[in-house]
């Protein structure tokens, strides 16, 4: 889980202590000769104590200790971090800089450091592909970091509560899909919000229909991590 970092202090990536004790324990190493590897390499003047109370879970590595650590443990980044669900954490995982990753989309470094920060998508289509290679992002996270996830779910929602056919093209355009499966997915996303719906609601009787109401908007509440789930494409 992240963890809190008092103001001033840098932001820890996503780390994974008990993975960074297992590599270096079948590498035959101790803290210190980690210790020593990261500051060798990388000029970092990290202590021994700090490589054990990061494998403790007492602390994380910054950014740069963190690539540092995987130099040191012959490892990627990503080996010693959660399962990335932030664009800052996919890019850790690849062990870019955010300069670097900037370069390979063609996009200002300011405006990439906004992004990761939380601000709004201002690429285009070029550099949204440019950004899931770099990363490897799968379509979900594409689609979220590119701030296209509200309207997804509007088109989703559409498909379920009214006709899915006319549905298909507008959500190919978001998502790039094959038709078929596409075709599928809405169809199936259309038949069961329908099912839920008939089968809790009885006409004339007020509280069926509200428990009908209630089914309704669970199932659209979900709709977008339904869809993924359908579509056979992995969230992280």
């Amino acid at each position: 889980m992240p963890m809190n970092t008092p103001a001033g202090e840098p932001t820890r990536p996503p780390f994974q202590a008990g993975a960074a004790r297992r590599l270096r324990e079948a590498l035959g190493m101790t803290p210190a000769h980690v210790a020593y590897g990261i500051r060798a390499a990388f000029g970092l003047p990290v202590a021994p104590a700090t490589v054990a109370s990061w494998e403790r879970g007492e602390g994380a590595p910054t950014d740069a200790e963190l690539t540092a650590l995987a130099g040191a443990l012959w490892c990627a980044p990503g080996e010693l971090l959660d399962a990335p669900d932030t664009l800052r954490a996919h890019r850790l995982a690849r062990g870019l800089a955010p300069g670097d990753l900037a370069l390979r989309i063609g996009m200002d470094r300011a405006a990439y450091e906004r992004l990761e920060a939380g601000g709004t998508w201002g690429g285009n289509d070029r550099q949204a592909a440019a950004l899931a290679e770099a990363l490897r992002l799968p379509l979900p996270a594409l689609i979220r970091f590119t701030g296209r996830d509200e309207r997804l779910t509007g088109l989703l929602t559409g498909a379920a509560t009214t006709r899915w056919q006319g549905y298909v093209r507008p959500v190919g355009k978001v998502v790039p899909l094959p038709k078929a499966r596409l075709q599928s997915v809405l169809r199936g996303l259309h038949h069961d919000y329908q099912a839920t719906m008939t089968a809790t609601l009885h006409w004339g009787e007020s509280p069926r229909a509200e428990e009908s109401g209630r089914a309704g908007r669970a199932f659209l509440d979900g709709i977008l991590a339904e869809f993924w789930a359908r579509a056979g494409e992995s969230r992280h």
